[in-house]
């Protein structure tokens, strides 16, 4: 802008997108070679690489938490949290926080911790996607969960984590 010579100023709404163009602007940068052909080869290599990353990513806490089984657009549903954060922390590291909790908490319980730290951890799914669709975190992410054929124990548990849904379980 104006304020600051030489500093370019990036904003989008979509975390993984402001994350593309700010990767793609670099690399063009160090390139020198700005031109529209190879503006736009450089963001589809970007793209393709980051929607990789955030598979690996979502793959790499469901691993970490011994957490088997999760359908690969979760995975990339939970991946793409590393670019958000909320009350200033990152989403993907609050799941995986809340993750540990639900699953310790289950087994001073003396009940399911498969259910309780899985839950934990797809409890803010929806916040992959909520700014591009309609709907709250907790409406997009139990429609999600249900299409990707998550169990109905843990989808229960996930809608309750605001306390508009009142838990049937202990887990919830």
């Amino acid at each position: 802008g104006d304020d600051t010579p030489g500093a370019v100023l990036l904003s989008c709404f979509d975390p993984v997108r402001r994350e593309v163009a700010r990767l793609a602007l670099e690399r063009l940068m160090l390139d020198g070679r700005i031109h529209p052909g190879r503006i736009e080869e450089g963001v589809a290599k970007v793209r393709s690489e980051l929607d990789e990353k955030i598979f690996r990513d979502g793959e790499a806490a469901a691993i970490e938490l011994g957490i088997p089984d999760v359908h690969p657009e979760t995975l990339k549903l939970l991946g793409r949290l590393q670019y958000r954060t909320s009350y200033g922390q990152n989403v993907l590291a609050h799941s995986k926080e809340v993750a540990c909790l639900a699953g310790h908490m289950a087994a001073e319980l003396g009940v399911n911790v498969r259910v309780a730290k899985r839950a934990g951890l797809l409890h803010d799914v929806g916040k992959a996607v909520d700014r591009e669709m309609e709907g709250t975190h907790l409406t997009i992410g139990r429609d999600l969960l249900r299409k990707f054929g998550e169990s109905e124990e843990v989808i229960h548990a996930m809608e309750c984590h605001h306390g508009d849904v009142d838990p049937r379980t202990v887990e919830a």
